[in-house]
């Protein structure tokens, strides 16, 4: 979704020593004031307002998850799938029929995939009972250990109360003993909020298709209203193109590399599994495939529960290292090597940046939080490179 540049900036707003974007070979534009740089204007007043206003926007985002996250995926979804979309356009097919035959088609192979992968899925889950039960019976040997057990650390906890009442005169007497009694956990109430929380996923998934849709039907329409009221003049006007163009460009790519990083550890993870023997490698294969859209957490839960499926396979605690360490080494092997270094000819942004905006987003979003932390922060950086009075961020966000 590009927008046509209006004519050049004059030769005295662009510094000479810039240095040349490497994708169109052009010294990017950037909009600068002649002022002091953003810390020597900065005074404590309008520092207390930005911190205020900061936090303000982020327990707004906090509190309007639930209308901002439907946005923020429809909107990137848009931005993955105007390609292809456009590719149809040039063919003559409409924009209303291309994106709804784009979106069915994604949305086929989702459901095509899962209805392959059914009986893995299926066994996998009729596991979780022996599982649980297996990991039930070993917290008993150890709670019956001589010395080791969970009811000498209650009978040492004992001791000590019992000696420091004694200490302190006694524990008080009189006055009824209050028991409080903790319901139990019922199957029935698992069940029913496992059934809402899937149907509030699958809800907000609709949304986000249709808005992605109506998105892609727009075009650059919204694009065009933002460029006409970002800007008095035509430098502002041409710096508001060209971070639309670069935000279009990034985005793009960035999906680009998850969906080929992960197919990679995808086909990779399955090959392992299968050459070791475990059970499901299909599923398991595109259960990591999926769950590594999940920076750093993601291969972790991976790797916990291959573990545990090799245990309960395989009986043996070695091969369940085994597996467990080989989904690690996969994770890690991708994500070092082929996500690293197409993270960095994307954005050029630093790890801690990265993980730091993954927990800033953890925290305000959840799950959904985590999925979608790396594109805002490739959003951020691109446009702090082109403001001047956010340079700070994008100092701080670069490589």
């Amino acid at each position: 979704m590009s927008l046509p540049l209006p004519d050049a900036i004059p030769r005295s707003e662009v510094r000479a020593d810039e240095a040349l974007d490497p994708e169109s070979g052009q010294r990017p534009v950037v909009l600068r004031s002649n002022a002091a740089s953003p810390l020597q204007r900065v005074d404590p007043r309008s520092a207390a307002l930005i911190t205020i206003a900061v936090l303000a926007t982020l327990f707004a985002l906090q509190a309007a998850a639930n209308f901002v996250i439907p946005v923020v995926m429809a909107v990137l979804l848009a931005y993955a799938l105007d390609p292809a979309v456009s590719f149809l356009d040039r063919w003559h097919v409409p924009r209303w029929l291309g994106a709804a035959l784009i979106l069915l088609v994604l949305v086929g192979a989702g459901v095509m995939s899962v209805y392959a992968l059914r009986f893995q899925a299926q066994a996998i889950i009729d596991q979780v009972p022996e599982v649980a039960k297996k990991a039930s019976r070993a917290f008993d040997v150890f709670d019956a250990g001589q010395g080791l057990g969970l009811d000498n650390v209650r009978r040492a906890a004992d001791a000590l109360q019992k000696a420091t009442d004694a200490a302190t005169g006694g524990a008080p007497r009189g006055g009824p003993t209050v028991l409080m009694v903790q319901p139990g956990l019922r199957v029935t109430d698992v069940f029913l909020s496992g059934g809402r929380s899937v149907l509030a996923v699958g809800g907000q998934l609709l949304m986000v298709c249709l808005l992605a849709y109506f998105i892609l039907l727009s075009g650059d329409k919204f694009k065009r209203k933002f460029v006409k009221v970002a800007g008095r003049t035509l430098t502002e006007k041409k710096i508001t193109v060209q971070m639309f163009d670069q935000i279009n460009l990034s985005i793009q790519r960035f999906m680009a590399m998850l969906l080929v990083s992960n197919v990679v550890l995808g086909v990779l993870t399955w090959a392992a599994f299968r050459i070791v023997g475990l059970d499901n490698a299909g599923t398991w294969s595109v259960v990591a495939g999926v769950l590594h859209v999940v920076p750093y957490f993601g291969p972790v839960i991976v790797a916990v529960a291959t573990g545990v499926a090799a245990l309960m396979q395989f009986g043996s605690l070695g091969m369940a290292a085994l597996v467990a360490g080989l989904s690690l080494v996969i994770a890690a092997l991708v994500g070092v090597v082929l996500t690293t270094w197409m993270a960095g000819r994307i954005a050029r942004m630093n790890t801690v940046s990265v993980f730091v905006g993954l927990l800033l987003f953890g925290w305000i979003w959840g799950v959904w939080g985590v999925l979608l932390s790396v594109p805002i922060v490739v959003i951020v950086k691109v446009v702090s490179d082109h403001v001047e009075d956010l340079k700070v961020f994008s100092e701080f966000l670069g490589d």
